[in-house]
């Protein structure tokens, strides 16, 4: 009986030594590489040089358009264009738009009216916008980030420095509640994981960045990667943007901007789960076993070790200790930066729970409807799956 009792608990043990030494690791790369990434307010802001042209795509924003569009009016770089490209809106975001533009002729309004085969919305407005665009550098972002005014000019700044095709800038989210706070934070430092944003610099590695609040971009290498047409498909634009840039071979790097760019990315739990039913399937190139694999590696790297400290003895439940207390140290680095309460730390695992149920609702309403809609447009399935690498 005893022997068969060691048969049982052996494996078990093995497999808790796997996953405490995985997440150490990834704990210390996370922790040691992301205080690599510098920040912005370290480059001192330039008032003019390199032509910038700032593209935005609005969709049905008249919640944040104004002030994210006056922001950007406000910004105290010379050599500047705003170009924002109403796509086919339905609600007041157009005649906020057009109120704006009277006002402040900089402004430039381009109007869609209709949306051409193979393309989706979004990546169709920033590529339309950005053949009305005159920059050397162009600045594609979302219609909700608040800029702060010196932020263009460092971020030129570090672009002309550190000759980059790329710049990706960070931002702070605004939050509110509980459960949407956990959910932000849990994508967060899963984002992190998967991205490992510090790695974007090194030529020598894959890893890449692109966020929908600030991807700048050098017109010449954005034409070499063939716009977004090359992406037209993809609803997880700002990272692909980045893929293509990086396997072309431009240089590229990250900063935090925290103090200079601000988004309300979403206001509620509900609004944030159908936000990301366009990204979380498309993310893992619609594959179901990929699906499977990630649902596995996050339960038993993410949520395992809590509920095995809550319910083991022995040697388990110490190694369970150790890793739960790595996962802890990751999770409190990035309350920390996001300027929240140390105590959603405790939330975790239900936050990677909450983000495993939007993975797979995205798959299964994809699958059971043969398309993913997004902003009142529906996308066929298999147009999306030939349209990933």
């Amino acid at each position: 009986m005893l022997d068969g009792w060691r048969c049982t608990i052996a494996p078990v043990l093995f497999v808790a030594w796997v996953i405490m030494i995985a997440v150490m690791l990834a704990t210390a790369d996370i922790l040691i590489g992301g205080r690599r990434i510098r920040d912005l307010s370290a480059a001192s802001p330039l008032p003019g040089g390199p032509f910038v042209s700032v593209i935005v795509a609005a969709r049905n924003e008249e919640r944040g358009i104004e002030a994210g569009v006056r922001s950007l009016l406000a910004l105290t770089y010379a050599s500047l264009e705003v170009i924002v490209v109403n796509d086919r809106s339905t609600d007041r975001t157009g005649a906020i738009l057009q109120r704006v533009h009277n006002e402040d002729p900089r402004l430039i309004v381009v109007e869609v009216s209709s949306l051409p085969p193979g393309w989706l919305g979004k990546n169709h407005a920033l590529a339309l916008g950005a053949t009305r665009a005159r920059g050397d550098l162009l600045l594609f972002t979302d219609a909700d980030v608040i800029f702060e005014p010196s932020v263009i000019g460092r971020a030129v700044q570090v672009m002309e420095d550190r000759q980059l095709d790329h710049l990706t800038a960070l931002p702070a989210v605004s939050l509110s509640g509980v459960a949407l706070t956990t959910l932000v934070m849990t994508f967060g430092v899963l984002f992190a994981l998967y991205a490992r944003p510090w790695k974007a610099s090194d030529p020598r590695s894959r890893r890449h960045i692109g966020v929908g609040a600030f991807n700048l971009v050098r017109a010449t290498a954005y034409q070499r990667i063939g716009t977004h047409a090359a992406i037209a498909l993809r609803p997880d634009d700002d990272m692909r943007l980045a893929r293509a840039l990086k396997t072309a071979g431009c240089a590229a790097d990250v900063v935090r901007a925290e103090r200079f760019l601000t988004v309300e990315w979403y206001t509620s739990v509900r609004e944030m789960v159908n936000g990301l039913m366009k990204n979380a399937f498309a993310g893992i190139d619609y594959s179901v076993l990929a699906l499977c694999a990630s649902t596995m590696a996050l339960v038993a790297f993410n949520v395992w070790p809590w509920v095995a400290l809550a319910t083991t003895t022995g040697t388990i439940r110490l190694l369970s200790a150790v890793t739960v207390l790595s996962l802890s140290l990751v999770v409190f680095a990035h309350t920390r930066a996001s300027r929240v309460s140390p105590a959603y730390v405790l939330l975790y695992p239900l936050g990677v729970l909450g983000f495993i149920y939007i993975m797979w609702r995205s798959a299964a309403l994809a699958l059971s409807r043969g398309a993913t809609t997004w902003r009142d447009t529906s996308y066929p399935l298999d147009d999306l799956k030939r349209a990933s690498p």
